[in-house]
């Protein structure tokens, strides 16, 4: 223990709050909540720990911590803050994976579309589904069925699915609010297990058009029955009340921990999901940080099902009182079930895992060892693009503990340079991507990879150095088989790497990535370019009208096709339209 945090720890008060454990590089590597502030940060410094809370210790040179008026502010302070800078040594969610959802849309006509992006505000929304094809499958069903708007943008006329008895055409006729209202509490019924009426309904159909010798509208009636039969009757119902739960569990090994979920819903069990995960804390804290972080990407169900021996206080406010411990019949069966699918999962995927592991953190670790920094969990890194200088661009891709974090992702067109210069093109790129983060109090990353040999890297340093920055800078180099085979390290050391190796791996899918993204940003800015030229050259067809046809159809192969109506839709007139055709010929 140093002198800095001895001290510290003689100041914290007792009260409750979220604490900031950071390393030499003051990244926040462990964020943790407490009651008691003083005694909850004190046990890591004093006592003996085991080997998963000695290497979290072994890493932490300082800490901060946030003082909150209540437990339950602390919990939330903490998950805000796990979202946000995503520490190394919490418990963190594998991937993004997301569900797909079916929803009816909040609109004067409504739609029912397949959506992955949910929020707490979300009122009609049903699911989740295992996959897409199922999700698909039931969407299917439930459009031939009820009649809600099918396209995305009004049209000013009825189309196919108006004649067909699958819309109501609003585009061209008056439809009363309520007839959709009724329809959407229908969609609810189906959806929650509730479909007798709806059988009832088609079974009287089918009959009458049968009577009246309409043999094939009976048919088509028939079909849907059968549709609902194998959509409703995939799953034995275990609970007659047909609510909808999530039963969860888990099982550890070692500091590993594998939770596993069965999604129950309308009384069935519809599939389950195993996730495995590394924790440095109690398997209590461990397990309720997982559960917090999940519930805060997906819906929470009408029950979720959680082992008993656990404080849930914190946590049942999270989920708004939806949380329940059974002590005996089918749920705490059903518990069982979860945990030994947790239990067999941890003993088929764990090497998998550890492998999986080893190419992300375990790459990291040895990339910090082998420069002298500690372990880099975020990394920004940079490749330029362009074709003798023409329509130059860079990119930017990040990072974070291994993954690819799309989100950050950034493009930048070159102002300054109309030359194939790198020197220079970086020099620009690396000042404008730093100087905003400064005066945005943007996050830093840990380390910066140059997609290149020392003009690169020493442009970069360059300009942060007149930034007054001190973020590590490496460089990748090929060799004559245009092929990265060593690290240029912080002193200018060359580093051979090893192709088997999983640092080298990892290097190479971050220059990969980052040449990808900017490949793909400069054949796009060239595109743009050629269509807009072309399209110069055709009488008739202003600026205007130009911008509205390349941001509408993209390529000139999409302008071609559309068909008259469509551009006369946008605005064109019959003889810019003549015009157009002359020049990229008729449409197919």
């Amino acid at each position: 223990m140093n002198i800095s945090i001895k001290n510290k720890l003689e100041t914290l008060p007792e009260a409750p709050g979220s604490y900031q454990m950071l390393d030499s590089g003051n990244n926040i590597i462990y964020v943790g909540k407490a009651k008691n502030l003083r005694n909850r940060v004190k046990s890591y410094f004093t006592g003996s720990h085991d080997l998963k809370t000695q290497t979290l210790v072994s890493n932490i040179v300082d800490f901060n911590y946030i003082v909150t008026s209540s437990e339950l502010e602390a919990f939330l302070l903490e998950l805000a803050l796990i979202k946000e800078h995503q520490p190394r040594f919490n418990i963190m969610l594998t991937d993004d994976k997301t569900y797909p959802y079916i929803e009816i849309t909040n609109e004067k006509y409504p739609r029912l579309v397949i959506t992955r992006k949910i929020s707490k505000k979300s009122k009609n929304v049903f699911g989740p589904f295992p996959d897409a094809f199922s999700a698909r499958e039931t969407l299917q069903l439930l459009n031939r069925i009820f009649p809600f708007r099918k396209c995305v943008k009004m049209p000013k006329k009825v189309c196919l699915y108006y004649h067909i008895g699958q819309c109501l055409g609003p585009c061209e006729y008056a439809v009363e609010p309520q007839i959709y209202e009724d329809m959407i509490q229908k969609v609810k019924k189906f959806m929650t297990g509730h479909n007798q009426d709806l059988i009832r309904e088609l079974e009287m159909k089918m009959q009458h058009h049968s009577q009246n010798l309409e043999y094939e509208k009976a048919k088509e009636y028939k079909d849907l029955l059968n549709a609902v039969d194998r959509t409703t009757q995939k799953q034995k119902i275990i609970f007659n009340d047909l609510r909808n739960r999530d039963i969860i569990n888990y099982h550890v090994y070692d500091n590993y921990m594998c939770i596993a979920i069965l999604f129950m819903r309308q009384g069935k069990i519809i599939f389950s999901e195993a996730d495995i995960v590394t924790f440095y804390s109690t398997q209590e804290e461990a397990f309720i940080d997982y559960l917090a972080q999940f519930y805060d990407r997906h819906l929470v169900p009408e029950e979720v099902v959680l082992p008993d021996a656990m404080d849930y206080s914190l946590l049942n406010q999270v989920l708004n009182n939806r949380q329940f411990v059974p002590q005996r019949g089918k749920k705490l069966q059903l518990l069982e079930m979860a945990r030994q699918n947790a239990e067999i999962q941890l003993q088929n995927n764990l090497q998998t895992y550890l492998r999986k592991h080893e190419k992300t953190i375990g790459a990291l670790e040895k990339l910090g060892d082998l420069i002298g920094i500690d372990t880099p969990t975020r990394i920004e890194a940079f490749d330029n693009s362009n074709t003798m200088g023409a329509n130059p661009v860079s990119a930017l891709v990040v990072f974070t503990n291994g993954l690819a974090d799309r989100k950050n992702y950034r493009k930048f067109k070159v102002k300054s340079v109309s030359q194939p210069d790198d020197y220079n093109t970086m020099k620009e790129i690396i000042y404008r991507r730093y100087q905003r983060l400064l005066m945005e109090a943007g996050k830093m990353p840990d380390l910066i990879v140059m997609d290149g040999g020392l003009i690169q890297v020493r442009a970069a340093r360059e300009v942060l150095a007149s930034l007054s920055l001190s973020v590590p800078v490496i460089g990748l180099k090929k060799d004559s088989k245009h092929k990265t085979d060593v690290l240029i390290g912080l002193d200018d050391q060359e580093y051979k790497l090893d192709r088997h190796d999983p640092l080298y791996i990892l290097l190479n899918k971050i220059q990969e990535e980052a040449h990808r993204f900017a490949i793909t940003f400069h054949r796009d800015k060239q595109q743009k370019q050629i269509y807009a030229s072309i399209l110069d050259a055709i009488p008739k067809i202003g600026s205007v009208t130009k911008t509205k046809l390349l941001q509408k159809y993209k390529t000139l192969d999409n302008i071609r096709n559309a068909k008259d109506d469509a551009l006369r839709s946008d605005g064109l007139t019959l003889e810019q339209i003549a015009n157009l055709r002359i020049a990229l010929g008729e449409a197919k």
